[in-house]
């Protein structure tokens, strides 16, 4: 029997982690301290899994966006990457005022990425003058886990209930 090649085209597809419902929970992070006590009792978690469903995309709004917030925005991200750019460019520099190169890879960067900022703004301006952030949120959370160990888990969690 062969082993497939990484660079074969078969795709494998995703598929639901099977096995019997521990609990559902409401958050993320309840369902997460149900798997962290499982950790610290040395349960094999490699047969655990957790599903969230009734999935939702949540848009918070977080603030209203103006030319001096897009100006700045852009700046900041552009002197980021300028600063990215400048360090690579040290690195490689033979001369020993090379420092200079990398203050003006940050103003370059901050000023293309204002300009490119302000105009993608100009553009979207009146379809989109607010700031948001996006999510995918689950209104239930499932720790599933391999039916070969439910018994074991349920002992545990309720040890770890006990004490």
């Amino acid at each position: 029997m062969s082993t497939p090649s990484p660079f074969s085209r078969r795709q494998v597809f995703p598929t639901l982690p099977r096995g019997d419902v521990l609990g559902t929970y409401e958050t993320y992070p309840e369902a997460q301290a149900v798997v962290d006590r499982l950790v610290k009792a040395e349960f094999p978690v490699k047969q655990v899994s957790i599903v969230g469903s009734g999935l939702k995309t949540v848009e918070r709004i977080t603030g209203k966006l103006s030319w001096g917030r897009a100006a700045g925005a852009g700046a900041a991200s552009g002197a980021w990457l300028g600063l990215f750019f400048g360090l690579i460019l040290f690195l490689f520099a033979t001369e020993t005022t090379s420092f200079e190169l990398i203050g003006a890879a940050i103003l370059i960067g901050a000023g293309f990425g204002m300009a490119f900022s302000l105009a993608s703004y100009a553009i979207n301006r009146r379809r989109h003058d607010f700031t948001s952030i996006n999510q995918v949120l689950a209104s239930q959370y499932e720790v599933v886990v391999d039916p070969q160990l439910t018994g074991r888990a349920q002992e545990l969690l309720e040890r770890a209930a006990g004490q």
